[in-house]
């Protein structure tokens, strides 16, 4: 069997935000790519997009979609995932799936490359991507666990607009407009869409993001804990979360503290690791006010990493500031990355 030196896309979602940028990505990345479909909801095909020189027109989604498919990229929601991910599974596609909807099965690996990259092969079909605030913290965490070891993580979030959707952005920008006319704020979004209750997010925070669980503590901050624990191999470590929307459009930032197993360390042990870790750049001078913000992330693949303070009580406590484009590495680039380690290392 000839082995194939180009392969077949399929991007679902396409017209969304995080699809938008998947295809702006792959536009200028160098994947062997021998044919891509677009695909959407009904409502949206017939739409066209500009891709390498030419027009590819949406198509709408169905099963019969993934005939010739060899990777599927997913982001059309959980729903349209849990429908068509099998089918696309049963044409023969890889699926790299954006969704929550199968990100804690046991069976699917759950990944971030600069982190567990070698779990890719172990797919049945289906690999996820983690939550867009899971993926930047682990790729900071990972290297500082594998170097002085990990007991404890306690993370404050400072999550972007954006992570709900080009809605929630559109409703930023007129409350951002609505407040500046003295006019009543209009909230139709946040922090939950389906829930009884929203609040203006332009000049707020809001300390929920997705719905809360028996335990108090709400769906997203579960997902930081468990992909955590699933991505780094750490079923044990201790994980706490608070995450927090703010009115921010793109990018989101993590307070981290960290115990460390390792006594004794230095802020400058830490600074070594994270200069030398993969998907890492270190922004940390405070002489000269150098850290990462969300504007300066943004449209950057990179996961930033600053504020690096030694506890002030604690010698094995550390705090980081880490800052990520949501929609690139949080989002996009991570999806594209998997489907490029399937490729290069044959994993397909």
């Amino acid at each position: 069997m000839t082995e194939k030196t180009a392969y077949n896309i399929a991007v679902v979602g396409a017209t969304g935000a995080v699809g938008k940028k998947i295809i702006q990505i792959l536009e200028n990345k160098d994947l062997p790519i021998n044919e891509i479909k677009f695909l959407s909801s009904e409502r949206s095909a017939g739409k066209k997009i500009p891709f390498k020189g030419k027009e590819i027109t949406v198509e709408a989604a169905i099963p019969d979609s993934f005939a010739g498919v060899d990777i599927a990229l997913f982001s059309a929601g959980g729903s349209v995932s849990k429908q068509l991910v099998p089918e696309a599974v049963k044409h023969g596609a890889v699926v790299v799936d954006n969704t929550s909807a199968y990100r804690m099965d046991s069976d699917v690996p759950l990944v971030v490359p600069e982190v567990n990259q070698s779990d890719i092969q172990n797919h049945q079909g289906i690999i996820a991507n983690p939550n867009c605030s899971t993926i930047q913290m682990v790729a900071a965490l990972k290297p500082l666990k594998d170097a002085y070891g990990m007991e404890r993580v306690i993370v404050s979030t400072y999550q972007a607009v954006s992570g709900a959707g080009e809605k929630a952005n559109g409703e930023l920008d007129a409350q951002i407009n609505q407040y500046t006319a003295n006019e009543e704020m209009q909230a139709e979004l946040l922090p939950v869409k389906g829930d009884e209750k929203h609040y203006p997010i332009a000049f707020n925070a809001l300390p929920q993001i997705d719905v809360f669980q028996e335990n108090g503590y709400t769906f997203e901050e579960m997902k930081m804990i468990n992909e955590t624990k699933k991505i780094m191999h750490a079923p044990g470590l201790s994980i706490a979360a608070t995450c927090v929307r703010l009115p921010i459009f793109r990018s989101h930032a993590e307070s981290i503290y960290i115990e460390v197993e390792k006594e004794g360390l230095t802020v400058t042990d830490l600074w070594n690791v994270l200069n030398d870790a993969d998907g890492v750049v270190l922004e940390d001078d405070p002489t000269e006010q150098i850290y990462p913000t969300p504007l300066s992330a943004t449209g950057k693949e990179a996961v930033f990493v600053g504020r690096v303070r030694k506890d002030l009580d604690n010698d094995k406590g550390f705090h980081i500031w880490v800052v990520s484009d949501n929609l690139v590495k949080g989002a996009a680039w991570n999806t594209i990355q998997i489907a490029a380690s399937l490729i290069q290392n044959k994993w397909l």
